[in-house]
């Protein structure tokens, strides 16, 4: 079977823009790895923003259309993070932040003007972004002996994989990392090696 890891997502941060009756909202895309990043990203956001009325956003993360979370910040349910999120979808982005600073202009946009502007102002801010192809990868602990070393390094010159780190004390180690479509290729051809531990991290 066929293990699908290419994933689309952003280079760099990007940043769009919508207004609609006076009201603004800019848009915010970063590359993102997990929710430990989204508190020092909102903070600095206030901080440039502070008279700003909502800081709404989403994230995407993994190859899982599941795994995501959405914040209106106080719009009304489903107004802000889920049309920002849908044109994550859309997109097919992966492994991104969005976040949409509205400045309210005095008119009241109702539901489906909120529902519009979040979505419009995240679609410019992905075309304005550079959007890039990576793959889902695996990593792996490999330890084995000096009398096994050779065997190991044929492997990894053999197998398109990124050697982390590595090191020759006592034993051998190595942390590889290895696309997913080829992490099964990799373990076949190494549990092959006498005296061999292998992790997946």
């Amino acid at each position: 079977m066929e293990v699908n890891d290419l994933y689309r997502t952003v280079e760099q941060p990007a940043e769009g823009i919508f207004r609609d009756k006076g009201s603004k909202f800019i848009a915010y895309i970063y590359p993102f790895a997990g929710e430990a990043e989204i508190k020092p990203i909102l903070q600095r956001l206030k901080a440039e923003h502070p008279k700003a009325r909502h800081l709404c956003w989403a994230y995407r993360l993994g190859m899982d259309t599941g795994n995501y979370r959405i914040n209106d910040d106080g719009e009304p349910a489903g107004t802000a993070g889920r049309p920002i999120l849908n044109s994550l979808l859309s997109a097919e982005l992966t492994n991104v932040f969005v976040v949409v600073v509205r400045y309210f202009g005095g008119t009241l946009l109702g539901v489906p003007g909120l529902i519009n502007a979040y979505k419009s102002a995240t679609i410019d801010v992905i075309a304005n972004s550079n959007i890039v192809e990576k793959t889902e990868n695996a990593v792996f602990s490999v330890k084995c002996e000096y009398l096994q070393l050779n065997q190991v390094m044929r492997i990894i010159k053999e197998t398109a994989l990124v050697v982390k780190s590595q090191s020759f004390d006592l034993e051998c180690s190595f942390l590889l990392e290895v696309r997913k479509a080829t992490a099964d290729i990799l373990l076949a051809k190494l549990s092959q090696v006498e005296h061999i531990q292998i992790d997946r991290v």
